[in-house]
């Protein structure tokens, strides 16, 4: 019995003695593992305190963004720091200015979607680009599920703040007023016309979206809220983007995040109602 008692005590010695050697290498992440991380890239100017929407411009190392509601029908480039490079006016109103969005030929789609009383019936997005910003044709539309100017209060959920582009279409996600638990996900052509916004599906996110973008290969989503990302990655079809494979990932000290786009496939920039400009890399999958 004392012989088995002193073997085993010889026995834990040596595993204790092998833990305490090699613990930091035992306990430290796989080498390949890479961590997201959110960076502070610079305060906004006071020209742009009430951003809403970004989009990224790779080329330059440079960002498109703009004001809300009851702000000027301008557009400003940013650089990195911070500061206006330059600013183009719009001969179009902005009435509730709540996202941007581009395409893949330069143009730019300004969504003039804010809808917080759920009753407009001149929604727009507007469809430019920064060759001749002043020339703006409208793409105007209304809900096709939508019957009543207001709805009901908890079935408020035709408030837009969050739009992207893919092949031909825009996509445009609901802020859900009522409820304040569902995205609505919608499709219009990137035309200009009058149109009936065709309902495509919707998804429980427990949140109000107030931001979107999809990546340049198209397989992954990203929609912001307060404080937090959603995202959707190995997307098939950007129209059911809601169906890959989806992560939430924590953005505390952000306050209300407003806007987001990619500037490449695992980099997202992102404007805060703090006023600040935010970087956030994307570990792979």
């Amino acid at each position: 019995m004392k012989l088995t008692l002193i073997v085993t005590a010889i026995f834990l010695s040596v595993l204790a003695l092998i833990f305490f050697a090699f613990k930091d290498k035992l306990l430290e992440p796989p080498s390949d593992s890479v961590s997201e991380t959110l960076e502070i890239l610079a305060p906004l100017p006071e020209e742009v305190k009430e951003s809403s929407g970004i989009v990224a411009l790779p080329e330059q190392g440079q960002f498109l963004t703009h004001n809300d509601a009851g702000n000027k029908p301008q557009l400003y480039q940013l650089s990195s720091e911070g500061k206006i490079v330059k600013t183009f006016k719009l001969n179009v109103p902005n009435v509730d200015w709540e996202d941007l969005a581009k395409d893949n030929k330069g143009n730019l789609y300004i969504a003039d979607t804010g809808n917080n009383a759920n009753k407009r019936k001149e929604l727009a997005i507007y469809k430019t680009s920064l060759n001749n910003p002043s020339k703006a044709e409208a793409i105007r539309f209304t809900y096709e599920d939508q019957e009543e100017y207001p709805p009901s209060k908890k079935e408020m959920n035709f408030d837009c703040e969050a739009i992207f582009w893919h092949d031909g279409s825009l996509y445009l996600i609901s802020k859900d007023r009522g409820r304040k638990e569902t995205a609505k996900i919608y499709q219009l052509p990137d035309q200009p016309g009058n149109y009936k916004a065709k309902l495509l599906g919707s998804h429980k996110l427990q949140t109000q979206i107030t931001g979107a973008s999809i990546s340049p290969e198209a397989d992954k989503v990203a929609l912001v809220s307060n404080e937090k990302l959603h995202l959707f990655r190995n997307v098939d079809d950007p129209a059911a983007f809601y169906k890959g494979d989806y992560k939430e990932i924590d953005l505390s000290g952000t306050g209300q995040t407003e806007a987001v786009d990619f500037i490449d496939a695992n980099t997202l920039i992102m404007t805060s109602e703090s006023g600040s400009l935010y970087q956030y890399k994307l570990s792979p999958p």
